[in-house]
């Protein structure tokens, strides 16, 4: 396939060919000069032009709303739907074994490239060109962001996290439920054995409960390290 077909789904002329070709080359095919360098500087300014945009855009949110935010939207399933978009696979350079066991189909590969190329992008043209780029990106993304995701999705956010790291599914334990039936409020426990967690969330729902129990576990794996 051509690579101009590639520069034109990725949306910018590179001045410098090398550094596209360097951000789509995968480690099994070269040891030496690969995108892991690339793909590490993308992962940072990605984190922060996608932070920098939910601070704008959200300018009433808490500090562990953004985070959750910017989590939902950089995570690899994201960044492996971009790569899919724009059609990575068929330029990837990979080694032999990785070729054999379909690697240009592989997420984890594709989202690393993804990163890859902001970051070329980056050295390429500066952190405006590069800005715009991820903006376009993820516009559709941003477009439909409300801060409801940060509550109505904190216990699929948390199993993701567990999952990706390769631990157990948390527990959710009803600490206490108070009030009529027709008001009740519900005290729920969010334990993470694996990680000696505990989270508290209260609401006038056992799921509303719960949500924030997990927010909470969220706010303090992610605090710890997991999933970064």
């Amino acid at each position: 396939m051509s690579p101009d077909s590639l520069i034109s789904k990725i949306g910018y002329g590179f001045q410098r060919a090398d550094l596209l070709e360097l951000a789509l080359t995968h480690r099994s095919f070269s040891g030496k000069d690969n995108n892991e360098r690339l793909e590490f500087l993308g992962d940072s300014i990605l984190n922060f032009t996608i932070g920098e945009i939910l601070f704008q855009q959200f300018p009433q949110a808490k500090e562990g709303q953004l985070s959750r935010l910017r989590a939902s939207l950089v995570k690899g399933v994201t960044l492996t739907k971009i790569a899919q978009q724009l059609d990575l696979g068929p330029f990837l350079k990979l080694g032999p074994g990785e070729l054999k066991s379909g690697g240009s189909r592989r997420d984890s590969i594709l989202a690393d490239a993804v990163e890859a190329i902001i970051g070329a992008v980056f050295l390429d043209g500066g952190m405006e060109q590069c800005k715009a780029l991820i903006l376009r990106w993820f516009a559709p993304r941003l477009q439909g962001l409300t801060l409801e995701d940060t509550v109505k999705d904190n216990k699929t956010r948390l199993q993701e996290l567990l999952q990706a790291n390769k631990l157990p599914l948390p527990a959710y334990n009803i600490l206490s439920v108070e009030g009529a039936s027709h008001s009740q409020y519900f005290v729920v426990e969010c334990v993470v054995e694996e990680a000696n967690l505990a989270c508290r969330g209260e609401g006038h729902s056992r799921r509303l409960a719960e949500q924030m129990a997990a927010g909470l576990a969220l706010d303090a794996l992610e605090n710890s390290g997991t999933g970064s």
